[in-house]
């Protein structure tokens, strides 16, 4: 079966049907890659990493200018441990109304272990 357009897809403004295939689509442009280039900041990241567990880590960090406390799952990728998406990254108001309620969380704890 010979393919056609239908009546409905076919261009009002466009009569002649015998005028070959229709121009392919520019490709699309390819964003360069940009390269992160390790600064004097990342090494400091480790120097605030503070293991919970083998793979779950809190790591105070600055970014864009703030302060953030991050609780997150790593994962191994070729010897290097980096942050996965499984996790929350806690301002610094965020952090201390965690700390005001440790008690209240402990107290929850110790009445449902």
């Amino acid at each position: 079966m010979p393919k056609h357009k239908s009546a409905e897809t076919v261009d009002s403004g466009d009569s002649s049907s015998d005028s070959g295939p229709d121009p392919e689509p520019a490709p699309k442009k390819q964003k360069p890659e940009k390269k992160k280039e390790k600064s004097k900041e990342d090494g400091d990241d480790q120097e605030h990493m503070y293991a919970l567990s083998r793979q779950k880590f809190v790591n105070v960090r600055e970014f864009r200018g703030r302060i953030l406390i991050d609780i997150r799952e790593y994962y191994d990728a070729g010897g290097e441990m980096k942050p996965g998406k499984k996790g929350i990254s806690l301002t610094v108001e965020q952090w201390r109304k965690l700390e005001e309620k440790v008690d209240e969380i402990n107290d929850s704890i110790k009445t449902m272990a």
